[in-house]
């Protein structure tokens, strides 16, 4: 029998899991990252090509939820993390949904701190939907730059808007190469007219992507690393590229049993997180590291990603 100290013991503990539950997905999980390691071989990798990657998706500047304080932090932990380029998958603006929970955050103050960002293949940017969405001129103009890629391209970091460059790394006795291309962002402009995808709710966004211009420009038999901001693209992707890189999902932000009830995209959690193969091809899915909407997080611990290809991984 249930007797009313039963029923208060049970209220009580009720709610204190959810004070406990809310503090750990306000405070601690927004606030904390961890380093996310893969390391693969994909298929037509050269032997003796090892190639260590660092990826910063999502960060969102804002005051207290990506301050100057934690940008530093996850400078040196990348920096620490000796990769061969490090790579910035975009949404460096922080949303309008979480600037009412936030300080916003000056482009050249976050760009200031990126800049610390070491590697000898140099720090490769591209750009996000917020930072296209953030950005009132461009979004009159429909076309940029954006404030978010001047910041950017100010402090020597360099943003691939549908570029791909080609690199040689010498190993021992061998060189060899390898190409980094980037896409414009897929859901640059708000639009009822032109598009090109659709995040799920009806929405409709014109891109500044140009898949198919951007791989015209690799004239060898190199392997390539895309980066992308929204996994969307992957499905189009050809088996000629070795690896496609994204953001922008937060890994659902919140989960709950590994199920994430809201996904910004329009394959829903086909694409939400984690090393994907499809056919063959291969995609990795960051987390990110911000927050968007509410600043909130569970389930989905913000991450550094760090991938070698070709080798071994993280000791």
């Amino acid at each position: 029998m249930i007797t009313r100290r039963h029923l208060l013991q049970g209220l009580a503990f009720t709610g204190a899991a959810a004070i406990g539950t809310s503090s750990y997905a306000c405070a601690y999980e927004p606030l904390s990252y961890r380093i996310a390691s893969y390391a693969l071989t994909p298929p037509g990798w050269p032997a003796g090509l090892p190639l260590r990657l660092a990826v910063i998706a999502d960060p969102h500047f804002c005051e207290p939820w990506t301050g100057v304080a934690r940008i530093k932090r996850i400078v040196a932990d990348t920096n620490a993390l000796k990769p061969d380029a490090v790579l910035l998958l975009g949404d460096y603006e922080a949303g309008t949904g979480i600037q009412r929970w936030s300080t916003p955050m000056a482009p050249q103050v976050w760009a200031e701190q990126l800049a610390h960002l070491r590697a000898p293949f140099g720090v490769h940017a591209i750009l996000g939907n917020h930072d296209w969405w953030e950005d009132a001129v461009a979004q009159r103009n429909g076309h940029g730059p954006t404030v978010a890629h001047r910041a950017l391209a100010a402090v020597g970091i360099r943003v691939h808007e549908n570029l791909a460059l080609r690199f040689e790394k010498k190993v021992g006795r061998e060189t060899h190469a390898f190409w980094l291309a980037g896409l414009g962002d897929q859901w640059a402009f708000h639009t009822r007219r032109r598009w090109t995808s659709d995040n799920g709710s009806g929405r409709r966004y014109r891109g500044m992507d140009d898949l198919d211009g951007t791989l015209a420009q690799i004239k060898d038999d190199a392997p390539v690393v895309l980066m992308v901001h929204e996994p969307d693209i992957f499905p189009r992707v050809p088996k000629r590229v070795s690896l496609t890189l994204a953001g922008h999902t937060h890994g659902g932000q919140v989960r709950v049993l590994g199920y994430a009830p809201i996904v910004p995209s329009r394959f829903r959690d086909r694409y939400v997180h984690g090393h994907i193969v499809e056919d063959g091809r291969h995609l990795i899915v960051s987390a990110g590291l911000g927050v968007s909407g509410i600043p909130v997080r569970f389930g989905a611990m913000p991450e550094i990603v760090v991938v070698d290809l070709g080798g071994a991984g993280v000791a």
